[in-house]
């Protein structure tokens, strides 16, 4: 809008009974409503960036949701999206979880030392016991790792991408994002798959079987993609490697032609993770003309309440 415009007038929201998300969203519209305005430019883009059938679309995140209830409507909305891209933690918890470890609820404001004698780990406000979770890893990491190790198509030398898939193809938890994306045959590409248990278990296994990780295998997958699509899309759930590996590929085509950007990070220590999409467009990660928003808030709050809207997890 140009300086000085005037727009479509405020409008005043009215609730109801039985209200739908749906019917909320709409009646949003015109709310204003600061971080809520961009929410709702933020659905609109996702849905046209969906509906664009030409549009080779990402969803990256980091693992920190996946350690709360949001695991499973993420593993539901994956067959929507052509590809994943997230960290290394995301596999440590969608296993723990997907093995029988349960997670509980906690509070930010909790005694951690007291925690660490009771042998509970702390993750913002949700508690998850040791034997909940690096020993559900290690048992359920070591048992589908072996199983792919005595397989009749064993390779021998994975990427990341090709070794989740494997792990995908034998896990049977539908609610696991790595099972959904198998199912799907939606590619996860986790360049940080080193980092926490999972990276840790395949260390340990290399040095005493014959089998290598190819990192650089998947940079070659999300090269060729880049150069294979003419417009791409991606929905960013906070900041990081996963955000960033997205972003660094698309500049290769010339920027992403939608983009939806979910962070609570300030942009005023120039992290990434604080860096609004405005600024991968002096990149060239993102186009000129491109449909792209920034969005301030907390997905745990933001993301259900716009699936919800889109219909993804159906």
């Amino acid at each position: 809008m140009v300086k000085g415009d005037v727009g479509k007038d405020v409008k005043d929201i009215r609730l109801a009974k039985g209200m739908k998300v749906r019917e909320l969203i709409d009646a949003m519209r015109l709310m204003g409503g600061f971080s809520a305005q961009n929410m709702i430019t933020g659905t609109d883009i996702i849905a046209d960036m969906l509906a664009d059938k030409d549009s080779y679309n990402f969803f990256s995140f980091p693992a920190d949701i996946i350690a709360t209830g949001m695991r499973g409507m993420i593993a539901d909305s994956v067959k929507h999206f052509d590809a994943i891209m997230t960290t290394g933690g995301t596999m440590d918890h969608d296993l723990a979880k997907a093995h029988g470890g349960k997670y509980s609820l906690g509070t930010f404001e909790a005694d951690d030392t007291e925690l660490h004698k009771k042998n509970i780990y702390r993750l913002g406000n949700i508690f998850i016991r040791r034997d909940e979770y690096g020993e559900e890893v290690e048992d359920y990491f070591n048992e589908i790792m072996m199983d792919i190790y005595k397989s009749s198509d064993y390779k021998k030398e994975y990427s990341a991408s090709e070794l989740l898939f494997e792990f995908g193809k034998r896990m049977k938890d539908e609610h696991s994002i790595i099972r959904q994306a198998y199912l799907n045959n939606v590619p996860i590409f986790c360049p940080g798959i080193l980092d926490g248990a999972f990276g840790t278990q395949l260390t340990i296994f290399s040095q005493t079987h014959d089998f290598k990780l190819n990192l650089i295998r998947d940079e070659l997958a999300l090269s060729n993609l880049m150069f294979d699509n003419k417009k791409t899309g991606a929905l960013m759930i906070g900041g990081g490697i996963s955000k960033h590996h997205v972003i660094w590929w698309n500049q290769f085509k010339g920027g992403l032609d939608y983009a939806v950007y979910i962070t609570t990070a300030s942009q005023y220590d120039g992290s990434l993770s604080g860096a609004r999409l405005t600024e991968a467009v002096s990149w060239g990660k993102i186009k000129e003309k491109a449909k792209y928003v920034t969005i301030d808030g907390d997905a745990t709050i933001i993301l259900p309440i716009m699936f919800s809207y889109l219909e993804v997890t159906k």
